[in-house]
């Protein structure tokens, strides 16, 4: 990630979501509290180059320690699902949302052999992974994200998925959280899930096992598929290596947040 893009993100997207801390030294002495961007930029250097806590150069002012403290209080406070929200919306309301045609995708990285949400992953020798979930517009922009354990077969997340999308701002209109017509591959193909999306009024295009080949679902797909690519430049999420889901979600929301920001950024 460019450095220009660290400051973009930290000079429009935290005001809303981090305000600016008064750090004045406290009376009597003593250390002045690190501040909430400089804390910010930190923690997406680490999410978008693949570096340990350990790794993070000084250059930033905070320390190691209080970054990863921030990272924590902060995945547990939700606020990258909030950032990703806020970005979500100023998208919608500029127009940039195409919900015609969804689709709905998932990747397994390889994880630590233990903690919460991880599991025998079947198509990688049963190595313990996680499974990260989502759903995108027409363009490849996330629109929901969820991890699992890497042995949830796909079909059980769709469901989770669609409720999980926000009500994002229309250019015109109320706001608006269900797509026109979702497409996913063969993992999809289950009865109950086709009635599932005609009860919330979405069309389905799911392919079907034994008789069409997903190939013919590529010219609507491939926009997932490349989303995944994405999601891949965000070095952290190569391989899990949080003890705790909460802390990989967030990673998973950081990226996601970055790839909708770049197109806000356009």
């Amino acid at each position: 990630m460019r450095s220009t893009e660290h400051w973009c993100v930290r000079g429009f997207l935290v005001r809303v979501l981090v305000p600016a801390t008064d750090v004045k030294r406290p009376q009597g002495g003593g250390r002045r509290r690190a501040g909430d961007r400089e804390a910010l930029a930190a923690i997406v250097l680490v999410a978008t180059s693949g570096c340990t806590w350990r790794q993070l150069p000084p250059v930033f002012g905070p320390c190691r320690q209080t970054v990863y403290r921030r990272f924590a209080q902060w995945s547990q406070d939700r606020v990258w699902a909030r950032l990703h929200r806020v970005i979500l919306d100023e998208l919608g309301a500029r127009g940039a949302l195409d919900w015609s045609r969804c689709a709905i995708d998932s990747v397994s990285p390889p994880g630590r052999k233990w903690g919460p949400l991880t599991g025998p992953n079947p198509t990688d020798r049963g190595k313990s992974g996680s499974k990260i979930h989502l759903i995108t517009d027409r363009n490849g922009l996330p629109l929901s994200l969820g991890i699992s354990g890497a042995n949830m077969h796909d079909s059980q997340g769709l469901e989770a998925l669609v409720r999980g999308i926000p009500p994002i701002r229309s250019r015109r209109g109320p706001r608006r959280r269900r797509p026109a017509k979702l497409h996913a591959d063969k993992g999809y193909d289950y009865d109950h899930l086709r009635r599932w999306l005609r009860s919330r009024g979405i069309t389905h295009r799911i392919a079907r096992k034994g008789v069409e080949s997903s190939q013919r679902l590529g010219r609507h797909r491939w926009v997932v598929e490349r989303t995944v690519s994405w999601l891949a430049g965000c070095r952290r999420l190569h391989r899990r290596y949080e003890r705790k889901a909460e802390h990989f979600l967030g990673f998973v929301g950081i990226a996601a947040a970055l790839i909708n920001y770049r197109r806000l950024a356009r």
